[in-house]
């Protein structure tokens, strides 16, 4: 009775528009003291999200990320790789799928893929017969490759709530992120082939891709620094967020020179903004841990699950049923900062391991990031291409169902998931 409760209270309290942050740690506060527990676990809360240094990684790669974006540097891993498979049946499709994998390995933001390619992509697709709902529904769910393709932000958050490595997640998020671009690809060369508009490009001359590959380099250099830094232990997560900041800077201002005093600073500011943003939201989620703890919350209910679920499928099942609904009127870090803490207490006794329901839950709130009303990507790209929100859900529905296959392929198949961080 007193977990319904207290999530009655907390849903009520986001449907009255009160900010995510705002709603967990005042609620949090408000069953400490309602339980007569110490209140200094609020500032204690406060600041240990504040003092970590596994979270310090967060604002270095959405400085990263924002750098590249008012850099240009997606237009120029767009053209390297369209000069390439851009002839092909659906060319133009796959090299979006595959420029936003590029970029979303370099910054780890759903937000920036989006908007970075989609700016490229989008006339560039539309001008060759592509369906217009086709294409923004491809670049919303193209950006969400960037929370899954290592370094992903929600992974980092992730490990920091369950205090499991995040650079086993990120090792982990390689498989199930390449069988997504593989699904991505195979739908949009199988759509361009029965397509009556579809313009096939022409065939780029080797100068054209010996130019364009030429200028995309640093940033291809970027993303396979980061990545096998990360992987091969040469560094950590946030070590790499730094040193791909130094990197990003020195791409943009020094080799391709596109990088103003003046874009910096925009650069700058909006990353501080999200990260504060992000930053509240974890503070408040500490708190509100801390106090559903306390009242044993967590415990009760991973009881429960042990008790009402004899085999994981029906648990992951239920999971992505809640993921999905919440999905309707949550954002994604919300999601994970809500449901997790009550969730992880039950992974192991149902037989679940800790990195691949991290990898799982990624992907379900990756659905959250593509479905209306409140979808993060269909107002970006919205934004980028000026369309009406019903263009732009109309064209998410097929990736939105391969996104769901690839959760039934990592339940049926988890060493998808498991074999690189813990097999090889």
């Amino acid at each position: 009775m007193t977990t319904a409760l207290i999530l009655l209270t907390l849903f009520s309290l986001l449907a009255m528009g009160i900010p995510v942050a705002f709603a967990l740690g005042g609620l949090g506060a408000l069953l400490l003291l309602v339980g007569d527990f110490s209140l200094l676990m609020v500032p204690q809360g406060l600041l240990s999200t504040m003092d970590n240094f596994v979270l310090l990684a967060v604002p270095l790669f959405l400085l990263m990320s924002n750098i590249l974006l008012k850099g240009g540097v997606g237009s120029d891993l767009f053209n390297a790789v369209q000069a390439w498979v851009g002839h092909l049946p659906g060319g133009l499709a796959v090299a979006t799928i595959l420029s936003c994998a590029i970029f979303a390995a370099i910054s780890g933001s759903s937000v920036a893929t989006a908007a970075t390619i989609g700016t490229v992509a989008i006339p560039e697709m539309i001008r060759h017969g592509y369906p217009r709902n086709m294409v923004l529904g491809l670049l919303a769910a193209g950006g969400t490759l960037g929370i899954l393709i290592p370094p992903s932000i929600p992974m980092i958050v992730y490990g920091f709530i369950t205090e499991e490595s995040v650079i086993k997640l990120f090792i982990a998020g390689i498989g199930p992120a390449a069988l997504l671009v593989a699904l991505f690809i195979g739908f949009s060369v199988i759509h361009a082939i029965f397509s009556s508009k579809y313009q096939r490009n022409e065939k780029a001359t080797w100068q054209q891709r010996r130019r364009t590959l030429l200028r995309a380099t640093p940033s291809l250099a970027l993303a396979c620094i980061v990545i096998s830094g990360i992987y091969f232990g040469i560094f950590t997560p946030t070590e790499a967020a730094a040193i791909g900041f130094i990197c990003a800077l020195i791409i943009t201002a020094v080799i391709l020179r596109t990088l103003t005093w003046h874009k910096l600073k925009d650069a700058v500011v909006e990353s501080m903004e999200t990260t504060v943003a992000i930053l509240l939201i974890i503070a408040g989620a500490k708190v509100f841990g801390k106090a559903i703890t306390l009242y044993r919350i967590p415990q009760d209910l991973a009881a429960l699950i042990t008790q009402t679920f004899t085999e994981p499928w029906g648990f992951v099942l239920v999971i992505s049923i809640v993921l999905i609904l919440m999905g309707l009127f949550l954002e994604a870090l919300s999601m994970m900062l809500i449901m997790v803490p009550v969730l992880a207490p039950a992974l192991l006794p149902i037989g679940i391991d800790p990195i691949w329901f991290g990898v799982f839950f990624v992907i379900m709130i990756e659905c959250a990031l593509i479905t209306p009303p409140i979808g993060l990507n269909l107002y970006i790209i919205q934004a980028v291409a000026d369309a009406r929100m019903s263009e732009v859900a109309s064209g998410v529905w097929p990736f939105l169902l391969l996104m769901l296959v690839t959760v039934m392929v990592c339940y049926l198949w988890p060493d998808l998931v498991l074999y690189l961080p813990f097999k090889l």
